[in-house]
């Protein structure tokens, strides 16, 4: 089992509050996190406000961008994986991102997760193309079967309802073969897409039953369209965290957090429908119980906890729950 904490570039306003990271304190974060033994930091990725997030807090959050944030934070660790969790598929051309993810790819030196996915927010995509009707989901078909092409094949073109380009010659491509590529998202888009052109899934808030049916139907679906999926398949869930001394405390933490009200903004969109049961979708209770669903989670297939995020409101509080998730489940796992 490996570990992924999330990191804040777009966090304040949604799984934290308005302020929480500053620059410093943003890449502080990533740097601890490889010394307490994470494998892997994961970004996500937003660029304008909420509406919900503009309702309740006056000040606008910062939302940094995650491939920069990720480049910089490259360049000051040395084994930490960093990863994007997710790359919102909208928002760049694909041409774009496959340069960014190689050029991200050879500066770490092979140490890119390349997550991408939908968005949990339509109000963002239609931020940015006002006005014009887009089908997210054949959208993301057509921007994975180009990427695909754009970082394997030296002369790249390609011709679809949203995606066209010819003769793009992009290099240098990724140090990594194949470039980990993981699908975002619990909705069955997402699970189709892991099946037939992703190296992993990131479903988000299930619990370890909800996981091994989830990849049971991706290797289903991998099968039907004469897909093997690699050995090395990622599944990576995103949970949240909250580690206490009795698990009436965790739960204490955990439901006056940001966090807590963040997933419950998510009621009609990425956990629809999952909005009961916190215990068995998240690691919250004591060390013991955390480690007993990890347990579950293993037996479900699942091959790294990606994206953790803590129910702290500052960054201290964060950097405390860390070191304690570090020293109570990691280190103790890794010994």
């Amino acid at each position: 089992m490996r570990f992924g904490l999330g990191v804040p570039t777009g966090t304040e306003g949604m799984m934290y509050p308005v302020p929480y990271a500053d620059p410093d304190d943003a890449v502080r974060i990533a740097i601890e996190a490889e010394r307490l033994g994470f494998d892997s930091v994961w970004g996500n990725d937003h660029v304008t406000t909420q509406a919900y997030v503009r309702a309740e807090f006056p000040d606008p959050p910062r939302f940094y961008d995650p491939y920069l944030y990720l480049s910089y934070v490259a360049a000051q660790t040395t084994t930490l994986k960093v990863a994007t969790a997710i790359t919102v598929m909208t928002f760049r051309h694909p041409v774009v991102v496959a340069k960014m993810a190689a050029t991200l790819d050879q500066l770490s030196h092979g140490r890119l997760i390349l997550g991408v996915g939908i968005g949990a927010y339509r109000e963002e995509t239609e931020a940015m193309y006002p006005g014009r009707s887009m089908h997210r989901g054949r959208y993301a078909k057509e921007f994975l079967e180009s990427l695909d092409v754009l970082l394997t094949e030296r002369r790249a073109s390609y011709s679809g309802e949203y995606i066209s380009f010819t003769d793009v010659e992009s290099y240098p491509k990724p140090v990594q073969t194949p470039l980990p590529v993981l699908s975002g998202g619990n909705a069955p888009g997402s699970k189709e897409r892991a099946a037939k052109y992703g190296t992993g899934w990131i479903p988000a808030c299930l619990t370890p039953d909800e996981v091994a049916a989830g990849v049971a139907e991706i290797r289903d679906t991998a099968e039907k369209v004469g897909r093997t999926l690699p050995d090395t398949f990622d599944v990576a869930p995103q949970l949240s965290v909250s580690v206490g001394r009795t698990r009436e405390e965790a739960w204490s933490r955990f439901e006056k957090s940001q966090l807590y009200a963040h997933m419950r903004s998510l009621s009609e969109s990425t956990l629809k429908g999952r909005q009961d049961s916190w215990f068995e979708r998240n690691l919250i209770g004591t060390p013991d119980d955390i480690a007993e669903q990890i347990a579950k989670y293993d037996q479900a297939g699942v091959t790294t906890l990606s994206a953790l995020l803590f129910a702290a409101n500052d960054v201290p509080e964060t950097l405390d729950m860390m070191a304690e998730f570090s020293e109570t489940v990691i280190n103790p796992r890794k010994s």
